[in-house]
């Protein structure tokens, strides 16, 4: 019982504020063509951006008009795309057979029955998605036969230094 009191309470409060304002033309919108529309500010989203509102333009977004730099016409973008690996994560490339069968045949530790002849594992850096071999970090343990379209210098020195070699793929 006390809930419908209480909505129609609101209900005719609402009315109540309608009522006193009756007559008052613009119901505490200002004066004509103010509340509704953009026109009561200034215009619509970005709208004035150079001229009544040059200056919040120029202080909180500058160099937001204009343009910048040289145009290129038929740009292709895939002949930049480069993803980039470096030399310290190659080893997590190498499948977890051949990393056993590195351990077994480069370890100082095994005997020489269990050793297995010397493989170098073979990391095809395309496979996993990466174009270049970068030489940052410390260069891989055992040596590794690693197939990429680009190396750096760094690279290619950390990984022949290793007793690898570096494979130059399409």
């Amino acid at each position: 019982m006390a809930d419908g009191v209480k909505a129609r309470n609101s209900r005719l409060n609402k009315r109540k504020h309608a009522r006193k304002i009756r007559g008052g033309v613009s119901h505490g919108h200002g004066r004509i063509g103010k509340h509704r529309k953009g026109g009561c500010r200034g215009g619509r989203g970005n709208a004035g951006g150079q001229h009544h509102h040059r200056t919040l333009f120029d202080k909180y977004h500058p160099g937001y008009f204009g343009k910048v730099g040289m145009r290129q016409f038929h740009k292709k973008l895939h002949l930049k795309y480069r993803p980039i690996i470096n030399i310290d994560k190659l080893w997590s490339l190498v499948p977890e057979e051949d990393k056993k069968i590195c351990d077994q045949s480069f370890n100082e530790n095994f005997p020489n029955s269990q050793r297995q002849k010397r493989k170098a594992a073979v990391v095809n850096v395309l496979a996993s998605g990466y174009f270049k071999v970068c030489g940052n970090g410390m260069p891989p343990k055992y040596p590794m036969i690693v197939k990429a379209r680009y190396f750096t210098k760094r690279a290619e020195e950390k990984i022949k230094r290793a007793g690898g070699a570096c494979i130059l793929t399409a």
